[in-house]
């Protein structure tokens, strides 16, 4: 598995073993990017974030800060030998090990927002965790923020967000969703 682009293109990332995790392919980082489009400056939250392949391409390709939401001991540790192998430090890729609930409910509280965000759910918890996660988003997401979510096109992870552009890549479908505040909503 390698980073696509920017300034780490072609370095190698390190898959945590087993089959727990499920790291997004290089076509489909590719083709997640490529809907993106320009995010220089972003703050990104990889919820879910595994090895913190979609993270850490953020960052290749201009994000200001990611942080990376994981609970998995195997995956948090090919996450922390990821960050290390490329020279990333705390300021500009944070772990916060634990639930993504959890750690959307302490951003709340701290009062943090971000321009980007990445959500790839356990494919079997997807449709669960739909309601819980977007209580939890709205008041962290910047006017105009994206949300990316990866999840089975059999049971997708469905957020009450506009969703401008949505594909699908054999049984994994991404959505790209846009927060639009209530009051533009009303214009």
């Amino acid at each position: 598995m390698r980073i696509v682009a920017g300034r780490f293109g072609g370095r190698r990332l390190k898959a945590p073993a087993g089959r727990t995790t499920r790291p997004t392919s290089e076509k489909v980082r590719e083709a997640i990017f490529s809907m993106l489009g320009d995010f220089e400056g972003a703050r990104v939250l990889d919820l879910f974030a595994g090895s913190g392949a979609l993270g850490i391409e953020a960052l290749s390709r201009g994000a200001a800060k990611a942080v990376f939401v994981e609970r998995d001991r195997a995956a948090l540790g090919a996450l922390r030998a990821n960050l290390a192998d490329l020279g990333i430090d705390e300021s500009e890729g944070e772990i916060r090990p634990g639930d993504a609930l959890g750690a959307l409910s302490a951003a709340r509280k701290r009062g943090e927002t971000y321009d980007l965000v990445f959500i790839d759910p356990p494919y079997a918890r997807a449709q669960a965790l739909s309601r819980d996660l977007l209580a939890l988003l709205r008041p962290v997401l910047r006017d105009g923020a994206r949300v990316v979510v990866e999840s089975d096109r059999r049971a997708p992870l469905e957020l009450a967000l506009q969703a401008p552009t949505s594909r699908r890549y054999g049984d994994t479908t991404i959505t790209i969703h846009t927060h639009v505040t209530e009051d533009e909503d009303e214009h």
